[in-house]
């Protein structure tokens, strides 16, 4: 008997069927039957199904002789289901990858609960997905305590429909739930599916993309059908009226049906201009028929269900018509607001260039948001080594937490803001300044940059059209124009930077600053970064950080993680961090995978290299920051072809990679079972990629920016570059923990990996860093 029952119906859907078969028979939990109900659907849905039983047993077809829409043929594969737990999916929406072993281990922390409600998000046809607003009503409180409805009836908020619930099938047999014919059938379903729940548990997770197909779809096309709606309904009032001890619940259901009605009525696709005036007949005599006391809603709902009630035919247009010049006339004001403050915030601006510099002033920013980066050690460099300085960090409010005490908050947009950039003297960024930003005499702008360049970057995006996202490359150059330093961490940036970012600016090639701590670090302070992070003694963590895809409207998960991390068994354990622009996380925080993708938690990317064992990346531009730390780096390189025909890259990581090399999952699981991962080879090339990219990363970067471009002392005064042999990295917990001394070494090379190739030419060090007067 499995798990689950996925129960599927198909009409219609023949462009979407494969991704959904496929979402489902991919799941990394796979103690499923997946029964797939052909509507007698006229195209080619049969032959798919057909398709997908035969290359694998746990699909389960079943053909119906006539069509009888989504109630009947939910009921039809019900009635075959095996399954210890009933998931019903339509034809042309997915699961999410981990969503089955999601729901698996919350009915587990719950005890089997009759029912488990999980998250959704919308996605649209252009590719944009939008999480379920009402998802607060899911969060986990109680942790592994089941409750009923009663405990809470929010949940009756949210969406109702069958594919968003997880229902014990020995429940739903004994209560004898059916889902009727007719549209709206999920109304009669899953109202008494919640009423009746002995216990109910909530799953905080998206494990449904619900497709907003463009056109096509049933609720999307206008039909008589859609007066199916008050049939529904009188077989929810029917259901309480035979089962008195929940007429509790009558007012609330009064409410969600007056806002379901309004719902229909106000979508202009869904009911033919002639059936309008009966729609709105019928619904008056539902809600005078279903209505009872203590029933009142919101005060704007109040009125309108008033008017669906009592109101003359054309009261309710009349409402509708009022509602959409009054959002016409709020959108003109709300727009007329914004110019007249955007026109008051130019005018100080302005007003502020025009009074005196404050050579005291300095004011930093990172487009990650919170305080860290590039600029967030020369902040911290800039208060120890020059405490004249009085230091301000923009950011949106979310992030102020992460500003240290003694550094002043500002949030981006605001007249202290545009104070600040008027008059302070020291402007730190690492991604292009405010474009309202105009430099005066007198001012230094620092540019730190986003790292060293793997990818291609600034001009050279021209010729990449998918990668440049619309940007204004003129915009860019006036950017680059107002820069009086950039901060390059090794050769390869240099060149690379002055060659794609051409203007006057003076290159100080002194390592990357945010380094700095990686360098300085104690065993005492990794074993502190552990401990916060819950990363249990003596494993292995394995930090995953990719780059976004620029060719994907929608990013997602090129690993399921939880697969990855229950391959490898619990002497691993995997950090998730999403890329700048992921939109959300990276993977669901459970078992041994644990996501650190908000930056309003985890604002410090160095503090998770310390605190990790090993990285896996693909084209982040981490790699070259973690390469100091001498801990070893593993490449996932699924879609190289892709990405470098997309983006383009400035770095032959296949012939001169900083460690093994993976090229699916398969080789990425059995890179670190076979201890490859940290093998003599591993380290071997780590060693020569670390000459190539990080010669001047030795803890003292951020000093030497602050001393030559604050201090203004000379180029000869300046902290010498410790050579890199003197350097000792700091211990990694788990690696040099004895636990793990039996794992086998892997000496012989790994067949993932590429052949051994000669390193690229080290460039000689000079004693001291390198500065490049005008970058032209």
């Amino acid at each position: 008997m499995p798990r689950f029952s996925v129960i599927v119906p198909a009409y219609r859907v023949q462009a979407y069927l494969h991704a959904c078969l496929e979402s489902v028979l991919s799941q990394s939990y796979p103690d499923l039957e997946l029964i797939v109900v052909d509507d007698c659907s006229p195209d080619a849905c049969a032959e798919i199904i057909t398709e997908f039983a035969t290359r694998d047993p746990r699909v389960r077809p079943v053909h119906l002789p006539a069509n009888g829409g989504l109630g009947p043929a939910r009921n039809a594969g019900m009635a075959r289901a095996r399954g210890d737990y009933l998931v019903f999916l339509d034809g042309d929406d997915t699961l999410t990858p981990g969503a089955l072993a999601a729901v698996a281990g919350r009915v587990e922390e719950t005890g089997e609960p009759d029912v488990l409600v999980y998250d959704y998000a919308r996605v649209a046809w252009t590719g944009e997905a939008v999480r379920n607003q009402a998802a607060a009503h899911l969060t986990e409180r109680g942790a592994e305590q089941p409750f009923a409805l009663t405990d809470r009836p929010g949940l009756l908020r949210l969406l109702m429909v069958a594919w968003n619930k997880a229902v014990r099938r020995a429940y739903a047999e004994r209560e004898g739930f059916a889902f009727p014919p007719g549209y709206y059938e999920d109304t009669p379903w899953t109202y008494p599916v919640l009423m009746r729940a002995g216990t109910i548990a909530t799953l905080d997770r998206v494990c449904v993309h619900y497709r907003q197909r463009r056109s096509g779809s049933i609720l999307g096309t206008p039909s008589e059908r859609h007066l199916d709606v008050f049939d529904q309904y009188d077989r929810v009032f029917a259901f309480l009226a035979a089962h008195p001890e929940l007429s509790r619940w009558r007012p609330a259901l009064y409410r969600r049906m007056a806002d379901h009605l309004v719902a229909v009525y106000a979508r202009p696709d869904r009911l033919p201009r002639a059936l309008r005036p009966e729609f709105l007949r019928r619904a008056r005599v539902h809600c005078r028929r279903h209505r009872v006391p203590g029933a009142p809603a919101a005060p704007p709902a109040r009125l309108r269900h008033a008017l669906l009630r009592l109101g003359p035919p054309g009261a309710y247009e009349a409402l509708r018509l009022a509602a959409a010049v009054g959002r016409r006339i709020r959108g003109l004001a709300r727009r007329l607001r914004t110019a007249t403050r955007t026109g008051a915030l130019r005018l100080h601006y302005r007003l502020q260039r025009a009074l005196p510099l404050r050579a005291d002033r300095a004011v930093f920013a990172s487009a990650e948001g919170g305080h860290g980066g590039d600029p967030g050690a020369l902040e911290q460099a800039v208060r120890s080594l020059a405490p004249h300085l009085r230091t301000a960090w923009a950011a949106d409010p979310a992030h102020h937490p992460t500003v240290p005490p003694g550094t002043r908050r500002l949030t981006p947009g605001s007249a202290a803001y545009w104070t600040a950039l008027a008059r302070s003297k020291y402007l730190v960024h690492d991604a292009p300044f405010d474009p309202g930003l105009r430099r005066r005499r007198g001012q230094v702008l620092v540019q730190t940059q986003a790292g060293t360049p793997l990818a291609h970057a600034g001009l050279d995006l021209q010729e990449r059209p998918a990668a440049s996202a619309g940007t204004d490359f003129a915009r860019l150059l006036a950017d680059v124009d107002s820069w009086n330093f950039v901060l390059s961490a090794n050769r390869h940036s240099t060149l690379t930077w002055e060659r794609v970012h051409p203007g006057r600016y003076s290159t100080l090639e002194y390592g990357r600053p945010r380094t700095d701590v990686l360098q300085r670090a104690t065993a005492a302070d990794v074993a502190r970064l552990r401990a916060a992070l819950g990363i249990p003694e003596g494993t292995v963590a394995i930090l995953y950080a990719p780059v976004a895809r620029d060719h994907r409207r929608t990013q997602h998960c090129a690993l399921d993680l939880q697969r990855v991390a229950g391959r490898l068994g619990p002497r691993f354990t995997v950090l998730a961090r999403a890329p700048l622009g992921h939109g959300g996380p990276l993977a669901e925080t459970r078992g041994r995978v644990l996501d650190v993708s908000d930056v309003r938690e985890h604002p410090s990317i160095a503090a998770l290299c310390l605190a990790s064992d090993a990285l896996v990346t693909d084209w982040s531009a981490l790699m070259c920051d973690y390469a100091g730390l001498d801990r070893p780096i593993v490449l996932h390189t699924a879609d190289a072809e892709v990405f470098e025909a997309v983006r383009g890259t400035y770095v032959d990581l296949a012939a001169h990679p900083p460690g093994a090399v993976a090229r699916d999952e398969d080789e990425l699981v059995d890179v670190f079972a076979s201890g490859h991962w940290r093998g003599s080879r591993s380290a071997r090339l780590r060693a020569a990629f670390r000459e190539r990219f990080c010669p001047w990363d030795d803890g003292r970067a951020a000093e030497r920016v602050v001393r030559r471009v604050v201090l203004g002392e000379p180029e000869a005064a300046l902290p010498p570059v410790v050579p890199l042999a003197d350097r000792h990295p700091v211990p990694s917990a788990a690696l040099a923990a004895t636990a793990l001394a039996r794992t086998p070494s892997a000496t012989v090379p790994h067949p993932a990996a590429p052949q051994p190739a000669a390193p690229p030419p080290a460039v000689p060090h000079p004693a001291g860093p390198r500065t490049v007067t005008d970058s032209r």
